[in-house]
């Protein structure tokens, strides 16, 4: 019997894979082997990053929430334990958002802690 071999399901993945690969550089874009492999590198990246994308906005927040803080004499640590003793629960989202955007309603919470 002779050896069955399915081209449609195997061209289908390969294509799949360099649909991907469009707009690599040089011949990660249309060499199989090369294109294969920065595909698979490139899902591990995105796979990693939206981890990390979580973590990289936390910093963030975290850093713009100490500025506004300080701006009005607390620093981070003591803004937020003063938020747990008041009993207000927004999170680090909203709060650096206050003090990005709207620092008069920051004001008003930092007023509130101390």
């Amino acid at each position: 019997m002779p050896r069955s071999v399915n081209h449609v399901a195997s061209r289908h993945r390969r294509k799949k894979v360099m649909r991907l690969a469009k707009g690599y550089f040089g011949r990660r874009k249309n060499v199989w082997t090369v294109a294969k492999n920065a595909v698979e590198k490139g899902l591990l990246y995105a796979y990693r990053d939206r981890k990390a994308k979580k973590r990289e906005f936390r910093a963030l927040w975290i850093q713009r929430i100490n500025a506004g803080a300080r701006e009005h004499g607390l620093s981070y640590s003591q803004l937020m334990g003063g938020l747990k003793k008041v009993g207000i629960d927004l999170n680090r989202k909203v709060l650096a958002d206050l003090a990005l955007n709207h620092p008069e309603a920051f004001k008003g919470i930092v007023d509130k802690v101390k």
